[in-house]
């Protein structure tokens, strides 16, 4: 990175000083770092990214233009003033190589622009002209010729737009050009018939005893360009085509243009970097609404940023939770930054399954929600965890509550099965899977009864002994009945069982 104007640094000294010596406030420390940012964009920091070197055929050229009141006449469109101004600009554009200096004169010459190849910079010195501002109402040729003629350069092709004032005196200015060593190149602008001149308020031009002035093209300035061994031209139907023809006599006279090369240096402009900073903490510490909107804005942004990656990071749970991967479908689902619904029924589910109960009620049972369908997702849930940790009571609770919500197969057997195994826990019982945010229903375990019947029957041995007999003997063992044998004897039903009959959750001929 290089700093293109080093001396605007040179301003850190007066505010280190501000800094060091100032109070120990937010605001007046905002202050000072606002104007090292600005500092620092003054400076011009950019990243070069290399030189471009070219060989070119240039020249030199000085570019005198005429901005007295006579430049105001019409019979030029629009006017003599602007149409000399749009030549320049085409000119500028013939060969982008060239060394170009710009002075406007009236009575005395100003430099607009010093020799340079960057033309940007002429056609902006070209615009901040104003023939408003100029309050002289004549043209010295001579005074411009004097300056030219000082200038260092060895030889001045000087390039003259005007036209041609009242200078008389063709002698002098004919011996000030030669020994100044300018090659003349004279663009007349105006009519031999000539055009009155309107003053910025409007009113025609009068010379001091109150005559309208008639502005003409000065035939001096032919004459001075066949003396000097210049070229002369007047103006064509457009600018463009002027500068056209204004550049082919330049090339013509000029048969010799020096070979240079061409270095340009390539680079980023960074300036709008502090600058952008400065900008933003002046409005966030000035204006209240800015600030607000800039915090809501990236809220805004962290929250859409968060919620694209939560909801990748649910997808890659699923995944691995269909292919029975579990410790991964938990690793993905930990790492969602603001957790929903979704993702809790989810981590829940993936608890249950890897059969750590107390985690997944836990889990459940902090979930909120007034939709009555998760509701009852969730209190079926809840009671399956209390039936795996047997705490069928609880169970009960929760798959009652479960129904009281909505039908649900599911929760009405596992309801009926865990009321038994309340009364009789030596009795196994299925309980099925938790339901998900974003399942339906799932089948119900249904447990099989099975009836076991052993029969064992003696049999006959032969024994020896006197007057004794072989004899079998039969004997029949009772039938083992299991608890749940429709055959069997039924038990006595415990008040909870009763009170889920008045409920109608159990069938009261069999409760079983």
């Amino acid at each position: 990175m290089s700093i293109l104007y080093p001396g605007f640094l040179w301003l850190m000294i007066p505010i280190g000083i501000l800094f060091w010596y100032r109070e120990k406030k937010l605001m007046e420390t905002v202050h000072l770092i606002i104007l090292v940012l600005i500092v620092l964009a003054l400076s011009r920091p950019v990243f070069m990214q290399g030189v471009e070197e070219s060989p070119i055929e240039a020249q030199e050229y000085i570019i005198a233009l005429d901005v007295s009141y006579s430049m105001r006449a019409k019979d030029i469109s629009p006017d003599r003033y602007t149409f000399a101004k749009e030549t320049i600009a085409a000119l500028l554009k013939q060969n982008p190589a060239d060394n170009i200096m710009l002075i406007a004169f009236t009575t005395n010459p100003l430099l607009l622009s010093p020799p340079t190849t960057d033309h940007v910079l002429i056609e902006t010195a070209l615009k901040s002209l104003n023939p408003e501002y100029i309050l002289t109402k004549g043209t010295s040729l001579q005074k411009l010729f004097e300056k030219v003629a000082s200038m260092k350069s060895r030889e001045k092709h000087l390039i003259l737009i005007s036209d041609g004032g009242e200078e008389k005196d063709l002698s002098r200015l004919e011996e000030t050009v030669k020994k100044g060593n300018i090659h003349l190149h004279i663009l007349a602008l105006g009519s031999t018939e000539g055009t009155t001149v309107e003053t910025s308020d409007g009113s025609l031009l009068k010379d001091k005893e109150g005559q309208l002035i008639i502005s003409r093209t000065n035939p001096l300035l032919e004459a001075l360009a066949s003396a000097t061994g210049g070229s002369y031209m007047t103006a064509a139907s457009t600018p463009e085509a002027t500068a056209g023809a204004l550049y082919d006599a330049l090339q013509a006279q000029n048969s010799l243009r020096q070979q240079v090369t061409k270095k340009q240096h390539r680079y980023t402009e960074l300036y709008g970097i502090p600058l952008f900073f400065a900008a933003l903490l002046f409005m966030m510490l000035h204006i209240r609404a800015v600030r607000y909107l800039l915090v809501a804005l990236a809220f805004l942004g962290i929250t859409a940023e968060a919620s694209m990656l939560d909801g990748y990071r649910v997808h890659q749970a699923y995944k691995a939770y269909d292919t029975d991967d579990l410790n991964s479908s938990e690793s993905w689902l930990k790492q969602v930054d603001v957790p929903s619904l979704q993702s809790r029924f989810a981590l829940g589910s993936v608890y249950y399954k890897k059969g750590e109960y107390a985690k997944a009620l836990k889990l459940f049972a902090s979930i909120r929600s007034t939709d009555a369908a998760v509701k009852q997702k969730l209190y079926y849930n809840i009671a399956n965890c209390y039936a795996r940790e047997e705490a069928y009571e609880k169970a009960k609770i929760y798959y009652t509550k479960a129904l009281q919500l909505g039908e649900d197969e599911d929760a009405r057997a596992n309801l009926a099965l865990v009321a038994l195994l309340a009364d009789k826990r030596s009795t196994e019982l299925g309980i099925a899977h938790p339901k998900s945010q974003s399942s339906g229903t799932s089948k119900s375990q249904e447990q099989k009864e099975s009836k076991e019947e052993s029969r064992s029957e003696d049999q006959p041995s032969s024994g020896s002994g006197s007057g004794g007999e072989n004899s079998k003997s039969k004997k029949e063992q009772e039938k083992k009945k299991l608890l749940l044998d429709p055959d069997a004897e039924q038990q006595p039903l415990s008040s909870k069982v009763y009170e889920l009959i008045n409920k109608g959750y159990i069938n009261e001929q069999k409760p079983w």
